[in-house]
């Protein structure tokens, strides 16, 4: 079960994770990031980055070491991670890699419903999200072909590589899904054709559901 943490959002991990190599103000933390795209890796609101580091402050995660200032720009502050900060990040770290928890995706909420189109209409788009996958799965493949060829650590790379396994997968997925309406071989792709011609009302499809007449 995960742990109820005093500051609940992974922009938090991005920074301790980011301060943790030297202490640092909030321009250069998002700077840093923005470099190794975090923002990318996770929900990254760069408009809260300003409370959640307040936050990790106030937690006893971070603590302010020091003030510069350049030029006529404001005052800027310093911050450093703390042992505890340090022994959260790592704690933090554990759980996400060894715990499963549920994700919400936008592409499975439109599948929870996709029986309010067309079957047909299903085939069609499904082809275009292959074909977007496709663009993206090369572009990532580029991506990390470039970034590897710098020598960086594969250490350093594993979340790219699950990213691009996640969207391989996904692709295969939806086009045996498309082959399936395609063909007429996905189960009660009849009825659910039927609903879409003769105009069923929902509460006709639920009780036909619930009488077992999916076939």
């Amino acid at each position: 079960m995960a742990a109820k943490r005093k500051v609940n959002n992974l922009l938090a991990l991005a920074v301790l994770a980011t301060v943790i190599e030297r202490p640092m103000h909030r321009y250069e933390i998002a700077s840093k990031m923005r470099e190794r795209g975090k923002d990318r890796d996770m929900d990254v609101k760069w408009g809260s980055l300003y409370t959640v580091v307040q936050n990790l402050a106030k937690a006893g995660f971070l603590e302010v070491v020091g003030n510069e200032r350049d030029g006529a720009r404001p005052e800027r502050t310093i911050y450093a991670i703390t042992d505890a900060g340090r022994a959260e990040m790592v704690d933090w770290t554990r759980e996400l890699i060894a715990q499963p928890e549920p994700e919400h995706y936008r592409f499975t909420a439109g599948l929870s419903v996709v029986a309010a189109l067309p079957p047909d209409e299903v085939v069609e788009l499904l082809g275009q999200r292959i074909e977007a996958l496709s663009r993206i799965i090369e572009a990532a493949r580029r991506e990390l072909d470039e970034i590897a060829a710098t020598n960086l650590p594969r250490l350093f790379l594993v979340e790219g590589e699950y990213g691009l396994a996640m969207l391989e997968a996904e692709a295969v997925w939806a086009r045996s899904l498309r082959a399936e309406i395609a063909e007429g071989t996905f189960p009660g792709v009849d009825l659910w054709r039927h609903m879409h011609t003769v105009g069923m009302e929902p509460a006709e499809v639920a009780e036909l559901i619930e009488r077992g007449m999916t076939e």
